[in-house]
């Protein structure tokens, strides 16, 4: 039980810390309501994103107990000990403070803001990389080699400096035939996103899929999920 809380406190603090930095200045990817943060005691402008701060610390803090729960286990025999007295205090504390991130953690993404267009200017064509290499494989290539080609792909963009989106078809081509006309259509986010369709994918229809499973699963539990 208490690896559990351990590992859903990890999962938290990680989505609390790339909220943080998602919400920073240089990011700008989302913004955290006022409910939820603080005004800086020294700066005006600044907001603290108190509420992700305190799960990222209190999934520490989980973590700890987990460890001082398996030093009161560590020199036991395989039966019934005293010793075991000492484990109760650090399930039901760590309970308490899951419960407490669990609740901050689902009030901070409710209230949130997502700012896409901050998201869209941070896109840069080196991130479809691997989607060139994808396109070669299903042009025939090995993977292998696909992805050697890929890299010097960016290479030859870096060169000319330029993005690869940039290259001209004739540059390609001098790295592999197998390049042709249609290779313009990787050079798109959207469909870059919407390629991977398999279980855990990133597709709308993957996504919605899994929120269904999800919620389907809850639901056999009888755990209430706000919409």
């Amino acid at each position: 039980m208490e690896s559990l809380f351990v590992k859903i406190g990890i999962h938290l603090s990680r989505l609390a810390e790339d909220l943080i930095l998602y919400s920073t200045k240089e990011f700008g990817f989302v913004s955290i309501a006022e409910s939820h943060s603080t005004g800086s005691s020294l700066m005006p402008q600044k907001r603290n994103p108190d509420s992700l701060e305190l799960i990222r610390g209190i999934g520490g803090s989980i973590m700890g107990q987990c460890c001082g729960f398996l030093a009161v286990l560590k020199g036991t025999p395989s039966t019934y000990n005293k010793d075991l007295q000492c484990d109760k205090e650090a399930v039901f504390s760590s309970f308490d403070k899951l419960m407490r991130i669990v609740e901050l953690c689902e009030g901070t993404v409710r209230t949130l803001t997502l700012n896409p267009d901050r998201c869209e200017v941070a896109l840069s064509s080196d991130m479809l990389a691997t989607d060139v290499a994808y396109y070669l494989v299903r042009k025939g290539v090995p993977f292998r080699d696909a992805h050697g080609l890929a890299g010097k792909v960016v290479a030859a963009a870096e060169q000319k400096s330029v993005d690869i989106d940039h290259l001209e078809l004739k540059d390609l081509k001098l790295i592999s035939p197998h390049f042709d006309a249609d290779v313009k259509k990787i050079w798109d986010y959207d469909n870059s996103v919407e390629q991977y369709q398999a279980i855990g994918g990133t597709s709308k229809k993957s996504v919605l899929e899994q929120i269904h499973e999800l919620k389907a699963w809850l639901g056999e539990h009888k755990i209430s999920v706000t919409k």
